[in-house]
């Protein structure tokens, strides 16, 4: 048996290697093809992150050998905070290029570092273009922010159930990345009690980029920005200053950033497989977890898809001309290879983003997070008003169950409970009427230990 696993993993490495520098050069041909159309289309030479040369006014310089250091150097008419922008968009070196470094470094002892002068889009005011995009959708469902007053273009889609006037406290829910507010209000939403519909108001938020909120196409998808459109949408909806989190993988990144924002108003805090992958000893910068992410093998599959989703900007956007751009020819086939037996909520949620706001989410709050979890993790410990719950999936193959554990290290009071038998979706879809149940114990505990 060890025998045949050693060669296993011998034989996915192999093919891995050449899988992947396969991509490499496919993803320079692909940036040279998205070059010529984006011209052809919008007469404008479009920036990317594998060309260091765009039009933009911001620019980050600096030396690197694994994505962790970069240095942003922002220009007056619009500043950008150091920290918002993830070292893996710039530095994504190629697999025979890090096998070259690694054989380097063996022998030499030297790990050669390269300077960099790099530019990143401008975030300089310009007129509205045109919406979307040629390789984005232009459905109802994709683009009517674009087409609505100004003010539904500054908010988030924002699915609310109970009367703010007839209940008692509201409960935020925040979705995973490539989902939408349908992964909970086609879950749970139908499951709470009725005692727990007259107590509590449920609002489910489509992030910035996905499903029915704004998705613009000079957005750098940062941190700050999903976290201002969040506060800024759920004020319009009067949400209490005290209130629940509920947040699924990615979402429970912003659902910590929000807890440390607002320390004294998160009542609770639910975790669905949060990404946290805190540094292990010697690993250093950004870089190395999106390593640990998207490893860059062709097995499991989970990993070879976030291995193509992180490290391939244009074959990432080549995926979503095919699949985001053509959903609604998906989502037909779909039912009528079900005979509209079956749900398609999941798949509308992953179809219903743009390239832009995939590739700047990935990288900007989860690859670039390690550190900012660290700060966000230490400030949950200090607030012990908040009733923090953890819940992850044991066949978990996207965020690893140790993730779960690792936060409960960094935040001991917090309650972790792993599922057996489930992965990342099935935790909650399949066995949403026993979630709704553990989520009412939650509220009404976090209510209790709040009573003064």
């Amino acid at each position: 048996m060890k025998l045949l696993t050693i060669a296993g993993n011998a034989i996915n490495t192999a093919v891995s290697v050449i899988v992947f520098s396969f991509l490499d050069l496919l993803d320079a041909f692909l940036c040279i093809i998205y070059k010529l159309v984006d011209f052809a289309v919008d007469w404008e030479w479009k920036p990317c992150y594998c060309s260091f040369s765009s039009s933009g006014n911001i620019v980050a310089t600096g030396c690197s050998s694994n994505g962790s250091n970069v240095l942003l150097l922002c220009a007056s008419t619009n500043r950008l905070h150091l920290e918002s922008i993830s070292g893996t968009l710039h530095f994504r070196p190629y697999l025979l290029s890090e096998f070259a470094a690694f054989i380097s470094q063996k022998y030499t002892g030297r790990h050669r570092r390269t300077p960099a002068i790099l530019e990143i889009p401008s975030l300089k005011p310009k007129p509205r273009a045109a919406v979307p995009r040629w390789s984005d959708c232009d459905c109802r469902t994709c683009n009517q922010w674009s087409a609505g007053r100004e003010s539904e273009s500054r908010s988030l889609y924002v699915r609310a159930e109970g009367n703010l006037a007839g209940t008692e406290e509201d409960v935020v829910f925040i979705h995973g990345f490539i989902s939408s507010s349908s992964f909970w209000t086609e879950t749970v939403f139908g499951e709470f009690s009725e005692a727990a519909r007259s107590r509590y108001r449920f609002l489910a938020v489509d992030l910035l980029g996905f499903g029915r909120s704004p998705k613009p196409e000079e957005s750098l998808y940062t941190i700050r920005e999903h976290l201002e459109m969040i506060e800024r949408s759920i004020n319009q909806h009067g949400v209490r200053r005290r209130f629940h989190i509920v947040a699924h993988s990615l979402g429970s990144v912003l659902a910590l950033a929000l807890a440390a924002r607002h320390p004294d108003s998160v009542l609770s805090l639910t975790l669905l497989a949060p990404p946290y992958f805190p540094a292990r000893e010697g690993e250093e910068g950004e870089l190395a977890v999106m390593r640990r992410v998207a490893p860059r093998k062709v097995w499991p599959p989970m990993a070879f898809a976030a291995s193509m989703a992180c490290w391939y900007e244009h074959v990432s956007r080549t995926i979503c001309l095919l699949i985001c751009r053509q959903h609604r020819l998906w989502d037909f086939i779909f039912r009528l290879l079900t005979l509209n037996r079956i749900r398609t909520f999941l798949i509308e949620g992953f179809m219903c983003h743009t390239h832009n706001a995939a590739w700047h989410t990935l990288h900007n709050v989860i690859c670039g997070n390690s550190k900012k979890m660290d700060r966000y993790l230490a400030a949950l410990r200090e607030q012990p008003g908040c009733h923090v719950n953890i819940f992850h999936g044991e066949n978990d193959q996207l965020v690893p169950v140790d993730c779960s554990y690792a936060v409960q290290s960094r935040v001991p009071r917090a309650n972790l409970k792993v599922i057996g038998g489930k992965d990342h979706i099935t935790m909650v879809v399949g066995r949403q009427k026993n979630f709704a149940a553990e989520l009412e114990k939650i509220w009404s505990d976090a209510k209790g230990n709040n009573v003064s």
